[in-house]
């Protein structure tokens, strides 16, 4: 088994960080510019990426390995367009044999997913939509069983939440019970979710480099006492545990991409839970040392450390934090034989 990504994989992630570098955010202000953001959101639609999950049930278009790495390029340049959500959509519907074609293919962008209130799991019958912006429904389980149905997104001015790059919004119509889309195993929602977990440790992986780069750059510029603060052996340690903490986080996360088409649907979701837990605790480390290293600066607005900071709290509640996986890993591997649920 080598799951390391091939040349093909990695041109593939070289292509999503140039784009990112062309057109993401660089300042907090860059936020503000509608027409960056449109240029950078019509660019990843025309290189196709969020349809990398689209195919036939039994085979999607593209790996786990694709997606996480273009989702992991994505954080770590902070882009603020909508990915994850509609790359999942477009997995949902493919699983559930209801992947539109033809002249339907066009719309399927407008759709994103809907997790529960608490973000830990896909919707059922009411949830909020993640990753939202320009979709108009959501994608999320509806009556009894697991079929898949779909619910309006509300146009909404809300001031931006917790994460500034992405958007959230609270479902507030029910499911389209009409337009039940298809009907998803318990394996296919398992596979599912091992894919969910696996592209949220990806984001957090992407946002632990882009915090570090962001952090050591300012190091080599900062001077006290008339040298770069970089030459500080304390700051020094700090990034280089930071340094350390990304580089395990992202071996974590590749196994997991892998594994998502390669294991059995409970293996993956397992490698997943590995993966997350692992980046949820060191994401929010990496992205503190990142404020402090920064000093005073770190603390204002303008400086971009916050920006990673809050990405990574939202990546880490979706689709379950680092004590959800644990549990699940625990209730996986001891469950059965120490009665636990």
């Amino acid at each position: 088994m080598d799951a390391r990504p091939t040349t093909e994989q990695r041109e593939l992630e070289d292509a999503a960080v140039r784009l990112v570098e062309k057109l993401g955010p660089t300042t907090v202000a860059d936020l503000d510019d509608a027409d960056r953001r449109n240029r950078l959101d019509a660019a990843l639609e025309q290189a196709g990426w969020r349809e990398l999950r689209t195919g036939t049930p039994a085979e999607p278009l593209a790996s786990g390995v694709e997606a996480a790495l273009v989702a992991r390029a994505l954080a770590r340049g902070a882009a603020d367009v909508a990915f994850i959500g509609p790359l999942l959509a477009h997995d949902l519907l493919r699983r559930a044999g209801a992947a539109p074609d033809g002249a339907q293919a066009e719309d399927v962008t407008a759709r994103t997913v809907a997790v529960a209130p608490d973000l830990s799991r896909l919707a059922r019958d009411t949830g909020v939509a993640v990753d939202a912006a320009g979709s108009t429904v959501a994608l999320l389980l509806g009556g009894a069983g697991d079929t898949l149905t779909e619910a309006p997104i509300p146009a909404s001015d809300e001031p931006a939440h917790v994460d500034l790059t992405r958007s959230v919004r609270r479902l507030d119509a029910p499911p389209i019970a009409a337009d039940a889309l298809g009907t998803l195993s318990p394996d296919d929602l398992v596979a599912w979710e091992a894919l969910a977990v696996t592209l949220t440790a990806a984001d957090l992986v992407g946002v632990m480099e882009g915090a570090i780069e962001l952090t050591t750059a300012y190091a080599r510029e900062r001077r006290q006492y008339g040298v770069p603060i970089g030459s500080f052996q304390a700051v020094q340690h700090l990034l280089a545990e930071a340094k350390t903490l990304s580089e395990g986080a992202l071996s974590a996360m590749l196994y997991a991409a892998w594994a998502v088409d390669a294991l059995e649907p409970a293996e993956a979701r397992a490698a997943a839970a590995v993966a997350k837990a692992y980046a949820a605790r060191s994401a929010r480390t990496v992205c503190e040392t990142a404020i402090q290293v920064h000093g005073g600066i770190g603390n204002t607005w303008e400086c971009m450390a916050h920006v990673f900071l809050r990405r990574a709290l939202l990546s880490t509640e979706l689709f379950g934090g680092e004590s959800q996986q644990l549990a699940l890993l625990a209730q996986q591997r001891w469950g059965a034989r120490h009665g636990l649920s």
